[in-house]
């Protein structure tokens, strides 16, 4: 499976994303801003369109569409 980030380009785990949309994070109290960086990301393995990452120290799944690739 390749996993794309908004912009069509190929994500690899350890990459750099940053969010292009202000996001709500379910189960947390706060939202994840656009242009927050989303150092060495991980890959959902059996889903091509999710990431996990870390914001603000909570592990947190990221839809591909709300990432572009530093």
């Amino acid at each position: 499976m390749i996993h794309r980030d908004s912009q069509g380009q190929v994500l690899q785990r350890g990459d750099t994303v940053i969010l292009i949309k202000d996001l709500t994070v379910k189960g947390a109290n706060f939202t994840a801003k656009r242009g927050t960086a989303v150092r060495k990301i991980s890959l959902v393995p059996d889903n091509p369109g999710q990431i996990e990452g870390r914001v603000e120290d909570q592990k947190i799944v990221i839809l591909t569409e709300y990432v572009r690739k530093v």
